[in-house]
């Protein structure tokens, strides 16, 4: 096992949680999913305030199903603001933890 990662020993301490944070540099941030429209699309409400039009690729939607309500990190397009690429699904596990550490901003946290 990895030295990162924190063992589940009890009812009342961590979980196993590895999650990753959205890159500044890659404008990524957070979303929560909002409603599923199909064809691999995905209402997001973004950090900023925006509702975006979100587009699940291939290799996430081969390896996980999207629910509504779901915390997200997405990429917003560079020639269409309204519109963005889904990075990565948290689990509720990794979610809860990220509201532990105040990680998720107060505009989309519902956790």
């Amino acid at each position: 096992m990895a030295k990162n990662y924190k063992k589940h020993k009890g009812g009342d301490s961590e979980e196993l949680v590895r999650a990753p944070l959205p890159r500044q540099n890659k404008r990524e941030m957070f979303g929560i999913a909002d409603q599923l429209l199909g064809a691999s699309k995905i209402k997001i409400m973004c950090a900023d305030g925006k509702s975006r039009m979100g587009r699940i690729p291939g290799k996430l939607k081969k390896r996980m199903w999207m629910r509504e309500g779901d915390l997200l990190i997405i990429r917003p397009w560079e020639f269409q603001d309204e519109k963005a690429d889904i990075v990565y699904r948290y689990t509720r596990t990794q979610a809860s933890y990220l509201n532990r550490k105040r990680a998720i901003p107060e505009t989309i946290n519902i956790f």
